[in-house]
């Protein structure tokens, strides 16, 4: 089953559970309140209460809940592995693609071929959340290897433990670049070149986010966006224009 997004824009919590059962009912007939308390006691969705115990229901509830029967009807899967998809999702991942299967990661998680530019900057990769298992084995890095990253800067733990979608293609491009030998500890300059960089945007962006006003931080966001799209241009194009020479040029 197709791993759906747990999350919309607007997902605060707002809704009683009779306005879920309203939006749920045209694609669900035989849903009930009951079916809905049920699946809440079974920790497939988590309602908001207000003080007077009343359940209030988010965007991201209903989208819960339209996965959950949607699995049941179409699929006729127990509540047990549809609960186990839907950790897979929250973690960024697909749910298993076979019955005894583990999660995927993300197809659309892979080095792209070409440049980034600013929109690749604004899609988040912080979503997925790998344990250390899943990031060698999607990586094809050893235990050894993921040590070495870590030792010299390259990937970074986030709290909790886990790994992001950023960890999972950096692992993935310094794989590939072992094939020519090359091992983490002689990319540790590209470790310092990109804080470098990290560090002039800094500078451009910082009097902006002091200014503390919602149009200055989306500004800032903005900047910082192009100019990191236009840093990675640059170093590319040098890299490409030092290598001409040496490839006859």
């Amino acid at each position: 089953m197709t791993a759906q997004p747990m999350s919309s824009p607007g997902g605060r919590a707002s809704m009683s559970i009779g306005e879920v059962l309203g939006a749920l009912r045209p694609e669900f007939p035989d849903v009930t309140i009951s079916k809905i308390r049920f699946l809440e006691s079974e920790g497939l969705v988590e309602p908001e209460r207000t003080p007077s115990g009343y359940r209030k229901f988010s965007h991201e509830d209903v989208s819960r809940l339209r996965y959950v029967l949607s699995a049941q009807r179409d699929n006729y899967l127990p509540l047990r592995v549809i609960k186990a998809h839907l950790e897979a999702i929250d973690r960024g991942l697909e749910p298993p693609a076979s019955p005894g299967g583990g999660p995927q990661v993300p197809r659309t998680l892979a080095v792209a071929d070409g440049l980034p530019g600013p929109d690749s900057f604004a899609r988040d990769s912080s979503e997925l959340r790998l344990s250390r298992e899943e990031l060698h084995d999607a990586a094809g890095i050893d235990t050894d290897q993921l040590a070495l990253l870590e030792q010299f800067g390259l990937v970074v733990a986030r709290p909790g433990g886990f790994y992001d979608g950023e960890a999972l293609i950096i692992a993935k491009t310094v794989a590939e670049m072992s094939r020519f030998g090359l091992e983490p500890r002689h990319l540790r300059a590209f470790r310092a070149a990109a804080d470098r960089e990290v560090g002039l945007v800094e500078q451009v962006v910082a009097p902006l986010v002091r200014q503390r006003n919602p149009e200055s931080r989306g500004r800032a966001e903005e900047v910082a966006r192009e100019l990191g799209a236009l840093s990675v241009r640059l170093h590319a194009v040098l890299v490409k224009a030092g290598l001409r020479p040496l490839l006859g040029g």
